[in-house]
């Protein structure tokens, strides 16, 4: 049985659309946790070809919160705030069904007209895990990765997942991480950013100094800055013609 899914919150580009971005919210959080976000890089007019689309993860038993129902892209297994115990036990299975429900989001934007590469998958924490993953790994060219607060899953297996499609191995990816997580230790992004620049990717770290498990308006400027550059205005180029 298919799981069932709530439609994604939508953001229209301001002006014609040419490019895509999906940002993906982290545990027990939804696509409108994000919401402000947007709102505040649409205002600032710097991003007005980009549609975005924000996705509401499904409600799935979380085994280290005693198995509560809540907005999870897969089951994680640890809380404690420790690298080695988020590592030990990892959901594949609903690491790999929510890679399959991002291609089908982004198969739906190439359909409508927008090319691969011309789409940004990103996310903060578990969602820029399964961001990170899910675009490496994914079986289109994209324009851009962005991991905030988040780290590689599936990292001894990453080799194999890669073997089958490793379009994304010169794609730019965008790492954010705070000094100070408790959630998502700063070692393990730092471990996962040197893991992938050893194996040639194109990432860059930007590390915030005091910040926990959050986001902050200097990051978020960053944010912006990458989309900026991986999505150019189309209009751009017309008028360089």
């Amino acid at each position: 049985m298919a799981m069932r899914r709530a439609p994604p919150l939508l953001f229209p580009a301001a002006a014609k659309h040419t490019a895509t971005v999906i940002f993906v919210h982290g545990l027990g959080d939804t696509g409108y946790g994000w919401a402000s976000a947007v709102e505040n890089w649409r205002r600032r007019q710097r991003l007005d070809e980009v549609k975005f689309i924000l996705p509401h993860a499904p409600r799935i038993p979380i085994t280290a919160s005693s198995k509560m129902l809540m907005p999870g892209w897969y089951d994680i297994f640890a809380l404690s705030g420790r690298t080695d115990d988020i590592r030990r036990d990892q959901d594949e299975r609903g690491i790999l069904q929510s890679r399959d429900y991002f291609s089908g989001l982004i198969q739906a934007e190439i359909d409508s007209g927008i090319p691969s590469d011309r789409i940004v998958l990103g996310g903060f924490s578990q969602g820029g895990a399964v961001s990170l993953f899910a675009g490496l790994t994914a079986k289109f060219k994209l324009a851009g990765i962005v991991a905030l607060s988040s780290y590689l899953p599936l990292d001894t297996k990453f080799a194999d997942f890669l073997d089958e499609n490793g379009h994304n191995r010169h794609t730019p990816i965008l790492m954010c991480h705070g000094d100070e997580d408790g959630v998502v230790p700063t070692d393990f992004g730092r471990m996962s950013y040197e893991n992938l620049k050893s194996q040639g990717f194109d990432v860059t770290m930007k590390l915030y100094q005091g910040m926990g498990h959050s986001a902050c308006p200097e990051e978020l400027d960053e944010v912006e800055a990458f989309l900026r550059a991986r999505l150019p205005p189309q209009a751009d180029k017309k008028s360089e013609l």
